[in-house]
């Protein structure tokens, strides 16, 4: 092996690790809720941060609760939108916080990446709004009438900030000098889709003004549409996901879709360089907990199905019995009284 070809592998190596752990900061979520991030000292502390993260910390402690708060958002989401999938998004107390899975080019690392960068942009923006935050505020260049016929007011939120912010604090390993591998790439595309998700699905909200609740004129502002949206969309960006390599426009290093009869994917698309492995069996080299001991559905025909789920393993059956409120009756006034009812039902799980 000669020396220039070894230093370039030993380059790609570190370019591929330096941006494979950009996702380590979501183990702020790990952090107690109690607890403030309120000075400088506590920044130098935080796992997962890279030192010019360290440094934003810094600049501004104010909005770190509220990266905290999308770091939080974005794995509950994400554990929700995979909870019937052999990949169910559960985290891990080391770093990174999804495990190996995410240190991969595969399309679930880029529904992480998206919806990471989508829950700091959603939590910043709800800050703002909220008047929590003394450097921004309601989006105040939303004014003036309608052509629909209603006036612009009210407390529109302040996306612009919240993406902005987005873009520096998530983005930031990718962008600093030299990251510009496809695996880097491909990081900076899906966190962009993310806030896409938000941008391109924000709603008006209106409120009626006139007599006895008449609707003579009435007031608009922007808002953000439920995170649990944004979550149904990156879901649906994750099933039709394209399968891209790196490729050379002139000087610029591009993704392009891998197979040529692909059609082009959007800003809005989520992207991937490797396939996914099934999920089945425990490797913990790959980051991978099997899904023996998964609840599945015997009835199901779907992925969440006992055949799918368990992958041709088989499954126990076990009766458990489960307490649940019944015969509710209102009492005047004012409490609602139940009676408990026992039952015995069937649970499922994988082998």
């Amino acid at each position: 092996m000669s020396p220039e070809y070894f230093l370039r592998s030993l380059l790609l190596i570190i370019l591929a690790t330096f941006s494979a752990n950009a996702s380590n900061w979501l183990y702020l979520a790990k952090l107690s809720s109690v607890g403030s991030i309120s000075e400088e000292e506590t920044c130098e502390k935080l796992k997962g941060l890279i030192q010019r993260q360290v440094q934003m910390c810094k600049r501004n402690l104010e909005v770190m609760d509220s990266v905290r708060r999308g770091a939080q958002l974005a794995i509950e989401e994400c554990q929700y939108q995979f909870r019937n999938r052999r990949w169910n998004c559960s985290t891990l107390d080391t770093l990174p916080v999804f495990g190996k899975v995410v240190t991969q080019g595969t399309r679930e690392a880029a529904f992480v990446y998206a919806i990471s960068s989508a829950g700091v942009a959603f939590a910043v923006t709800r800050a703002c709004s909220s008047g929590e935050l003394d450097k921004c505020g309601c989006d105040r260049t939303v004014q003036g009438g309608s052509p629909q016929g209603f006036q612009w007011s009210g407390c529109s939120d302040n996306i612009a900030y919240g993406v902005a912010f987005s873009q520096s604090f998530v983005d930031v390993r990718e962008r600093s000098k030299g990251a510009s591998s496809n695996r880097a790439l491909m990081n900076l595309h899906n966190n962009e889709a993310g806030r896409k998700a938000i941008l391109n699905n924000m709603r008006v909200e209106c409120k009626c003004h006139g007599v006895s609740g008449s609707c003579e004129f009435k007031t608009c502002w922007k808002a953000m549409p439920p995170f649990r949206k944004v979550g149904n969309v990156l879901k649906e960006k994750f099933d039709g996901a394209t399968e891209v390599e790196q490729s050379e426009v002139g000087s610029t290093k591009v993704l392009v879709p891998k197979n040529s009869q692909f059609k082009p994917h959007t800003d809005e698309d989520l992207v991937y360089l490797d396939s996914s492995p099934d999920f089945c069996d425990h490797d913990l080299k790959n980051g991978v907990l099997g899904t023996s001991g998964r609840q599945c559905n015997k009835t199901s025909k779907a992925i969440d199905g006992c055949e799918l789920m368990c992958c041709g393993r088989g499954f126990h059956t076990d009766e458990v019995e489960v307490v649940e409120r019944c015969s509710c009756k209102f009492h005047w006034c004012c409490s609602v009284k139940c009676k408990p009812c026992h039952r015995v039902v069937e649970i499922h799980t994988c082998r």
